[in-house]
């Protein structure tokens, strides 16, 4: 049971951490006309595909 609980809590963190940092990459898109750079995107796909794989490690 402590392996799911720390699972779920892991999911949580990389989604936390993903949404404040494509909030961030939004904000700088709309309010100040400034696209991202590649590695920013890139940081952002491999931090999703972490993710992706502790999901279905399951």
């Amino acid at each position: 049971m402590t392996e799911i609980r720390n699972k779920k809590e892991n999911v949580k963190m990389h989604l936390k951490d993903l949404r404040q940092n494509l909030k961030k990459m939004h904000l700088a898109v709309t309010n100040e006309l400034i696209v991202p750079q590649p590695d920013d995107v890139k940081s952002l796909i491999k931090k999703m595909d972490q993710l992706l794989k502790i999901i279905e490690s399951r």
